[in-house]
């Protein structure tokens, strides 16, 4: 006994959905649409400045004020941070960018958190990633330089 065809109209529809589907999402990439995040300046702004240390501690610099860290990432800890700026750094390397320069961290008024490298045009928003880590990198837009 042969199975019954499907339905014609219940196809036709099915094909219309996904032919709306595709159109809409073109005519938002053509358009700009798709880009859902406001043109909104930054509310706070800092360049930082991450080193290295033979410990395997991360200091963390205001670019301005290079002479005393901000903030002391302890050796084997801080794992959404170390591997955050890891990427940015290894993006560096692959396009051979100016290592020098400062990441930018930029706090919005509607609450995001963005981090951006400028030499090689990425940047991380931080509310992707849970409140937790985006606490780690909000405390740098404040801190204070230790002594």
């Amino acid at each position: 006994m042969a199975a019954a065809p499907f339905p014609r109209p219940i196809l036709a529809v099915a094909g219309i959905v996904v032919a709306f589907s595709i159109a809409t999402a073109a005519v938002g990439r053509l358009t700009g649409a798709a880009n859902s995040a406001p043109d909104v300046s930054p509310v706070m702004t800092r360049s930082l400045v991450f080193r290295d240390q033979p410990n395997g501690g991360v200091l963390v610099f205001d670019a301005a004020h290079t002479t005393a860290p901000i903030a002391e990432i302890a050796p084997a800890s801080n794992g959404f941070l170390r591997a955050t700026m890891r990427g940015l750094a290894r993006q560096r390397l692959r396009e051979d960018a100016n290592r020098d320069i400062p990441f930018r961290l930029s706090g919005y008024a509607d609450g995001r958190l963005i981090l951006e490298d400028p030499t090689t045009g990425r940047s991380v928003e931080m509310e992707a990633f849970g409140i937790s880590n985006e606490t780690v990198f909000a405390r740098l837009l404040t801190a204070q330089a230790k002594s």
